[in-house]
């Protein structure tokens, strides 16, 4: 068993960063009543680390090309544990903010570091086989997040969502130190710097546009100057890895049909899948009362589903990606859409477990073929780019999909109140957004029950419409999917020693 402790010591790592995506949605409304946090501090919470991992991935992987994949995966390691420090300690939400894109950083380089040491430390079967573990727990991790974030918020603190990092991440630093080879740097590499500043300031500037526009609406000056940064930013990346010599992200990837179509799916994996889980969050705690373990365990069929479906999905790598990857974007989308139907009238929590049962099957066939997809479609040379770009897109279509249907909820519920005939229903929907229901349920007076059944479908009007774009998006993504990859084209190939051999420069 010695041969796998460098894997577990590269899982470790990719849990702790996978699982701090999702973790804090069941702590939302604790932090917003503890912090006091507003509508766009509570995204942020979730979209500074996001952000930071998806804007930076790319680039801190051609960074851990230079100085070793090694001692990036410890750098890593070593901030995430301070920032995830900085997170538990913090005493309001802009230092929380903060702390989280930090957090972000430290998740990105161990995120780019981890599949380089997978390749560096297997050959062979055991190759295969350490990949395929990995994956299933990539593939599970994310929707692990919100059950152990129920039982942390619920059993100790909010703040324990944060602290639990410190111990995992010395028992990595300690595994990788003792366990894992030093690798040989990369000689003659550069690091794409205006790529990584181009690409930041793109994404960034979008959500963060995405973000105004569900608190203030499209009316603003500053979300249209927000949005047009984002589209000058996104031209001016285009420009710069045209013309590098070494592009953080090489283009003429996106020729082949199979590559662009896992980029695809990539983006909307995690929107469709995960992205509306935050509004789920405070519709069950802050409307219907569940305690954290409870919303925790409503999200347990997504877990579950997930987890088993990606464990066993290894003995079909041989198998092509493109129906696979097809067939769980439909389930992903399926399942969205069942909640849509279900979540009308008066529903309550039971009616949201079915369709995530249906997602979560759909998460575990999609989430670990994707890298195996995106490697497999390109050269061997453009192996380590093509599973870093898989990466780097998810995050940012968990990002986009936080701030896009953020928006679309605060739209639908604000409507539904204004059908009820409530003032001031933009500010109130913001307040429902930001988990604030019970506060304002306590400042109603004599007309609390009529309130309260007009903020719970106003709520559920929210969610409506949240799962109904997320299950159109990953239908769609799937479809094309099954179009663009095709089936003869694009076998799930893992690294193998002369994939290795043939990156090496003459």
């Amino acid at each position: 068993m010695r041969k796998w402790l460098p894997l577990v010591a590269i899982c470790l790592g990719t849990i702790m960063l996978l699982i701090d995506v999702s973790i804090v949605n069941v702590a939302l409304p604790q932090i917003a009543d503890a912090l006091h946090a507003s509508f766009s501090s509570l995204q942020w919470v979730i979209d500074a680390y996001t952000l930071a991992l998806a804007g930076l991935l790319l680039g801190i992987g051609s960074f851990a090309d230079l100085i070793g994949h090694r001692r990036a995966y410890l750098a890593g390691l070593a901030l995430f544990a301070v920032s995830s420090l900085a997170c538990g300690l913090a005493p309001n939400a802009s230092i929380l903010d903060v702390a989280r894109a930090v957090q972000g950083v430290g998740a990105a380089a161990m995120m780019a570091s981890s599949t380089a040491l997978l390749n560096s430390t297997y050959q062979g079967a055991d190759r295969g086989s350490a990949f395929g573990i990995w994956g299933a727990i990539a593939g599970a991790a994310t929707a692990i997040g919100p059950v152990l974030g129920g039982v942390l918020v619920q059993g100790i603190s909010w703040r324990w969502i944060f602290f639990v990092n410190l111990p995992i991440s010395v028992l990595a630093i300690g595994m990788t130190v003792r366990y894992l080879a030093v690798d040989v740097r990369q000689v003659g590499r550069r690091v794409d710097l205006s790529g990584t500043v181009t690409f930041t300031v793109f994404v960034t500037s979008l959500t963060y546009a995405l973000i105004r526009a569900g608190e203030h609406r499209w009316a603003t000056t500053s979300t249209w100057c927000l949005v047009g940064i984002a589209a000058v930013a996104l031209l001016a990346f285009l420009a710069i890895e045209v013309r590098a010599e070494q592009p953080m992200l090489d283009l003429s990837l996106f020729r082949g049909r199979a590559f662009t179509g896992t980029m695809i799916a990539s983006l909307f994996v995690t929107f469709a899948a995960f992205a509306g889980l935050t509004y789920s969050t405070i519709w069950l705690q802050s409307v219907m009362g569940l305690s954290p373990i409870e919303t925790g365990l409503t999200f347990l069929p997504l877990a579950g589903a997930s987890f088993m479906v990606s464990a066993g999905i290894g003995r079909y790598l041989h198998r092509s990606a493109g129906p696979i990857i097809a067939v769980g974007m439909v389930l992903i989308g399926a399942g969205s859409l069942l909640d849509a139907l279900l979540l009308t009238g008066d529903a309550s929590w039971p009616r949201l477990m079915p369709g995530l049962a249906v997602a979560g099957v759909g998460v575990g066939l999609a989430m670990p073929t994707l890298t195996s997809a995106a490697m497999g479609a390109v050269r061997a040379q453009r192996g380590g780019m093509a599973a870093g770009a898989v990466s780097t897109v998810r995050q940012l279509g968990f990002a986009i999909g936080i701030a896009s249907l953020g928006s679309a909820f605060a739209h639908f519920a604000a409507n539904s109140l204004t059908e009820a005939g409530l003032p001031d229903p933009g500010p109130l929907a913001n307040a429902l957004s930001a988990g604030r229901a019970q506060e304002v349920l306590a400042s109603a007076g004599t007309d609390r029950h009529q309130l309260e059944t007009a903020l719970h479908h106003a709520v559920l009007s929210g969610l409506h419409a949240v799962f109904l774009i997320a299950g159109i998006a990953a239908v769609v993504a799937g479809l094309l999917a099954y179009v663009l990859i095709r089936p003869s084209s694009t076998p799930l190939n893992l690294p193998t020693k002369q994939a290795e051999t043939a990156s090496v420069p003459a």
